[in-house]
């Protein structure tokens, strides 16, 4: 995950998955999910049309849009968030807009832990990685997913970014990389507040794709960096009726990378990492920023305050699959003829919303692949194509951000009206 001041690459083709895909009639529902006692938004809490690929998740506002092809068999739709109890409701019970769910924390009693759990916790950890084959999916996959990633200039949001891709997932037992190809992207981006820094992340939705653990340990567990860490067990709870561990980790002292802190999700049965989050230590901004920042003027200094990671999978027939992963990255930008710096906030945000086996094991051409080095916003056309976004779950925009976008593009017609060209539609 770099942070890049200018690059520019190729628009890849169009996806086979969804030119093969069909428009279909859908249903909508729209709501919210809140904590029970503090009223509180749930944010990225999972809602998934029981017994089907179909998902979505909520936003930073707690808000969620899911949308249902129509005959679909299924009755219910399952709202899950960690560390609260898994609530099903029957999809006739939900209305088009204004649903409120209201989830309950989750509260488990000492006596349902295993008096025989395991002591050591890094033993339990190096267990998990080491049972990736036995409990996710070993069979390649093609999965839909919505990306999102979107920079904001300390509270205000100067762009986003989204786009629909397809994920060719290779087994988790096998050493090959997944690839991805990109469908369809939109972004809007107000440039009168970037201070003329045009921020800008380098690898689009591979930052998301990396977080899954299970899939990439050596991107934070390597076999040779696992002894570089503390692991702690620090409560159990239970995620969709299933007992977990929460098993706490940072780095040893003495240990001058920086590396990482966080919590990793256990299941106490079948040994599976349901869910991790965790952060990056920031105790050498300077080191920091070279994992980071690629190119900069001269007379700015860029280095990262935070970078947050989240990753949750999800379980269907006793396999479990990557389902949805968030990235977090803060920075200071600062120039050095000038009194103060700046903050900006980078996120990036995928979510798995469908996805079948990809039985003919066929991986995109060369050509049609995104590359790691893919800088979305320069690939992304804009938002002209309205038809096309209602087919498919997206993680529904915030307030803030929409209100940012229709103010964009009414500067936008009146500066093409003042020229004389016509309008955007």
């Amino acid at each position: 995950m770099l942070l890049l001041l200018s690059l520019a690459f190729a628009m890849p083709a169009n996806s086979y998955a969804f030119q093969e895909q069909q428009a279909q009639a859908i249903k909508q529902y729209k709501g919210e999910v809140i904590d029970e006692d503090t009223k509180k938004p749930l944010v990225f809490a999972t809602l998934a049309l029981e017994g089907t690929n179909v998902s979505t998740i909520t936003n930073t506002e707690g808000e969620f849009l899911l949308k249902i092809p129509s005959g679909t068999t299924s009755e219910n739709v399952v709202v899950s968030f960690l560390g609260y109890e898994t609530k099903i409701i029957p999809l006739s019970d939900l209305k088009n807009n204004n649903n409120r769910i209201v989830l309950t924390v989750s509260v488990t009693q000492l006596m349902e832990v295993d008096i025989n759990a395991p002591k050591d916790a890094r033993a339990l950890v190096r267990e998990t990685l080491a049972k990736r084959g036995d409990n996710y999916f070993d069979d390649p996959t093609l999965m839909t997913a919505f990306y999102r990633e979107t920079i904001k200039k300390r509270r205000k949001n100067v762009s986003l970014s989204e786009a629909v891709v397809n994920i060719y997932k290779s087994p988790y037992n096998s050493q090959r990389r997944d690839a991805l190809e990109l469908y369809k992207a939109r972004k809007s981006t107000d440039y009168s507040k970037l201070d003329t820094v045009a921020l800008k992340l380098q690898g689009g939705p591979f930052n998301t794709l990396y977080v899954d653990i299970m899939k990439y340990p050596e991107f934070i567990f390597a076999d040779g960096q696992i002894s570089n860490y503390d692991f702690t067990f620090s409560r159990s709870t239970r995620i969709n009726d299933k007992l977990i561990y929460v098993i706490k980790f940072n780095q040893q002292l003495g240990i001058a990378e920086p590396l990482y802190q966080g919590e990793l999700f256990i299941d106490v049965e079948n040994r599976t990492l349901t869910s991790a989050v965790y952060t990056l230590n920031i105790t050498n901004k300077t080191q920091a920023a070279k994992l980071f920042v690629r190119r900069k003027p001269a007379k700015v200094d860029v280095w990262p305050t935070e970078v947050a990671y989240r990753v949750d999978y999800r379980e269907k027939g006793g396999r479990w699959y990557y389902g949805y992963s968030n990235v977090l990255m803060e920075f200071k930008v600062n120039w050095k003829d000038k009194l103060f710096n700046s903050v900006y906030s980078m996120t990036a945000e995928m979510a798995v919303t469908d996805w079948e086996k990809n039985i003919s094991g066929n991986y995109p051409k060369g050509s049609d692949r995104i590359k790691k080095s893919i800088i979305l916003s320069d690939e992304a056309i804009g938002f002209s194509d309205p038809d096309f976004w209602g087919e498919y779950n997206i993680i529904e925009p915030e307030k803030s951000i929409e209100s940012a976008i229709r103010k964009i593009q009414r500067q936008l017609r009146r500066s093409k009206s003042k020229n004389g060209t016509s309008a955007a539609p």
